[in-house]
């Protein structure tokens, strides 16, 4: 079933790349040195369709996600979403820590096991976080990620549907991460084909609720809010790609990490 659903996502994936690299570009400026180098800078080549779908993205937030997320924290407690939260990423354990060994990351590997044994048993299932307490602090790897330390480019910048902002070697990259978890294969040998849906679900919940402040505070105090997004995109990517050494100050992650409040404090590199 999965070779068949591979199959099936890669060619979906590959489709949505080249439509919206045909569908509509941007023409680079000429006879202005300036604007080019913004131009290829900005590295959006089919700005229009990403314009389009962003819009398209505002309102299926506004009247869907928003409203569900709003919901969802209206019946739980703040201590209830981090658990949530913490369950969610040690369930990503074994992605982080595969991307981990392919990186070559093998000090990293062993935090991320070890989160994974320690959140598994002390942590209830994960719901809490005592690796943290004993040193061994949290962090993300994905396949995306991979790619780009094994020298490979990320291609222009394009805004998915729901899914939001990405790359082509980003988005090779879910698709990746979505064959290397473990639970993804539990979940077709044992006819549970629901888990990866419910887990998607509640995954994008989270999310959701995990950049409540962000996207407001961001959406109220930003000129362009689509230049705002694809910025803080690009550069937090690059920081995470990094392992955090990029800049001056923390970026607030698209996925979910950092609130705005935390663009006082400094970075901490994670080598």
């Amino acid at each position: 079933m999965w070779a068949d659903f591979g199959n099936g996502a890669m060619r979906i994936s590959a489709l949505i790349v080249a439509s919206m690299l045909l569908a509509s570009c941007a023409s680079a400026p000429e006879g202005d040195p300036e604007a080019l180098a913004e131009f290829k800078k900005l590295n959006d080549p089919v700005e229009p369709t990403n314009r389009a779908i962003f819009e398209f993205n505002r309102g299926a937030d506004r009247y869907v996600i928003k409203p569900v997320t709003s919901g969802y924290r209206a019946i739980t407690t703040p201590e209830m979403r981090d658990g949530v939260h913490n369950a969610l990423q040690n369930l990503r354990s074994p992605v982080i820590f595969a991307n981990d060994l392919l990186q070559g990351q093998f000090s990293r590997a062993g935090t991320t096991f070890a989160r994974f044994v320690i959140n598994s048993t002390l942590g209830v299932v994960g719901f809490g976080d005592p690796a943290a307490d004993l040193g061994f602090a949290p962090h993300d790897e994905d396949f995306g990620q991979t790619l780009a330390v094994w020298g490979v480019g990320e291609g222009p910048y394009l805004m998915l549907p729901i899914l939001g902002p990405s790359n082509p070697r980003d988005l090779t990259g879910k698709v990746a991460d979505f064959f290397l978890d473990p639970i993804n294969w539990w979940a077709s040998n044992t006819d549970n084909d629901w888990v990866p849906l419910t887990r998607a679900l509640v995954t994008g919940i989270d999310a959701r609720d995990q950049l409540w402040n962000v996207l407001d505070d961001l959406e109220r105090t930003s000129v362009d809010f689509y230049a705002a997004i694809r910025s803080l995109y690009r550069q937090r990517r690059m920081d995470e790609i990094r392992n955090g050494g990029t800049g001056d100050a923390p970026l607030p992650n698209l996925t979910g990490e950092l609130d705005l409040k935390d663009l006082d404090a400094p970075v901490t590199s994670r080598h």
